[in-house]
């Protein structure tokens, strides 16, 4: 087993923020007990977790540092543990038939739970366990969900694990399903707050809150940005070169008609006022125009193509 949380995530100790990140996520990909076929799958993740944990937190790394660097200090420590709690932390969104559908880029969907465990903040609460109460931190993760929920809002059941505090003190991981009910309007990056979800309380305190981002899924079609949408729209070349009226679906469903201008270019944009994401503060929506060039299969489209290269004589696409 690595010695060290560098090695688990086999970085220099001079690693930057970005490769610390970019290992991390190249780790959960193949260690994830969802998708790993590995036999230690499950205890590399949690490895792989604190290791992540620490080294993503200026502070942490920075004692964590230390303590590889003055080793004699900290002889009572579990060096198995290498200075903080192994903490689980697989989740998973429950679907409408029951089954579990998998997430990529996991730290980054549901986040990182169970910061409070590190090293010195579980030392310091196994210390004073018997003269004080603790109130349970508040967790953070984010949820990743099909953009139709901004206009009609959705409740989903999601699944995960998180650390919490058992009765004699000791940390655990504890395994939960929550109903989380999204309300149409809601902008990418806005949270959603569930009282008293997130790590339980100690001696009496009370459990932290569970606060879930909400993220909507970017497409090939289309991204969102607060509560402004980006929507690729798909013309011909006689709709952009004549300017015509067209229909087209819109993020919410409805079919809406739109006015192409004259002489349209490939990536020139179209505000549609108000017609984002229905938010107090509604967004835009954004039509990005791609003119989409057909193929001339038959002898009469090679003609037509023909007859349009005739009309334009002096064009030539390869000047500026």
């Amino acid at each position: 087993m690595p010695d060290n949380h560098y090695q688990t995530l086999g970085i220099a100790r001079d690693a930057s923020a970005d490769q610390i990140k970019k290992a991390y996520r190249k780790l959960a990909r193949k260690y994830h007990p969802d998708v790993s076929k590995e036999a230690d799958a499950e205890a590399r993740m949690q490895a792989i977790n604190v290791a992540y944990d620490t080294l993503s937190d200026a502070e942490k790394k920075k004692q964590y540092d230390f303590e590889l660097d003055h080793p004699q200090g900290y002889a009572g420590f579990n060096a198995g543990n290498q200075g903080g709690f192994d903490q689980s932390q697989f989740y998973h969104q429950s679907t409408s038939d029951g089954q579990h559908a998998d997430f990529s880029g996991f730290e980054d969907l549901f986040g990182r739970f169970g910061q409070g465990f590190g090293g010195g903040d579980y030392q310091y609460q196994r210390a004073n366990r018997q003269t004080k109460s603790f109130r349970g931190e508040d967790q953070h993760a984010s949820l990743e969900v099909d953009l139709e929920i901004a206009f009609h809002g959705a409740t989903q059941n999601i699944t995960l694990q998180i650390p919490s505090l058992n009765a004699h003190g000791e940390p655990e991981v504890q395994r939960k399903t929550l109903q989380v009910k999204i309300p149409a309007g809601m902008k990418s990056g806005q949270q959603i707050r569930l009282s008293g979800q997130g790590q339980a309380g100690y001696n009496g305190g009370a459990a932290g809150d569970l606060y879930i981002e909400i993220l909507y899924k970017q497409t090939e079609q289309t991204r969102v940005e607060g509560a402004d949408i980006f929507q690729q729209l798909n013309i011909s070349p006689w709709e952009a070169a004549l300017g015509q009226k067209i229909a087209f679906t819109s993020p919410d469903g409805k079919t809406l008609e739109l006015q192409i201008p004259k002489n349209a270019r490939t990536g020139q944009q179209l505000r549609l006022k108000d017609k984002g994401i229905p938010n107090k503060t509604p967004g835009q929506l954004y039509l990005i125009l791609n003119i989409v060039i057909p193929a001339a299969q038959t002898e009469q489209e090679q003609q037509a193509y023909a007859a349009f290269a005739q009309a334009f004589p002096s064009f030539n696409p390869r000047q500026s």
